[in-house]
């Protein structure tokens, strides 16, 4: 009974930020409400575990949009289901200049990405997407073709 009534009382007091809709406690989450943060940076992920994720990294300190999701026409997942007039709203009010589109390396994150790039762009943004490639310790005879691909795609030159 003591869980369930947790459950229950976790579901009450948890809300949606009505910036970038992540999980909080109040209508402004305390990423958004963080005047540290940088507002001109937005990370777009697809769920708020993914926030998480990225926070454990410790590297980035700019602000999030989640989209609830990625394209996927299979499961009637388009534009229209997952949250981007908001992001658009959002980038027309903010002051916003790069937008990271962080969501995962399969094919309904690269798709999502690459609408979102193409709608992006003309907005004379900055757009990135997150690296893709071999994990910290891999060993290479292990990686797919596809993995290791990524990896080279996305080198960069080494500083001395």
């Amino acid at each position: 009974m003591r869980l369930a009534r947790t459950i229950v009382e976790v579901k009450e007091r948890t809300t949606l930020c009505t910036s970038c809709f992540n999980i909080g406690l109040s209508e402004t989450c305390a990423i958004c409400a963080d005047g540290r943060r940088d507002a001109t940076v937005v990370c777009v992920v697809e769920d708020p575990r993914d926030i998480v994720a990225v926070e454990r990294t410790r590297e980035y300190t700019g602000r999030y949009h989640v989209l609830g999701g990625a394209l996927n026409p299979l499961e009637g997942v388009g534009p229209d289901q997952l949250r981007i007039r908001e992001l658009l709203a959002r980038l027309e009010q903010d002051e916003v200049r790069e937008v990271i589109l962080c969501t995962n390396p399969n094919l309904e994150g690269d798709t999502t990405a690459m609408y979102l790039a193409r709608l992006l762009k003309p907005l004379g943004l900055k757009v990135t997407r997150i690296a893709s490639g071999l994990p910290v310790g891999g060993d290479l005879e292990y990686a797919d073709e596809l993995t290791l691909g990524r990896a080279l795609e996305g080198r960069r030159e080494v500083e001395a």
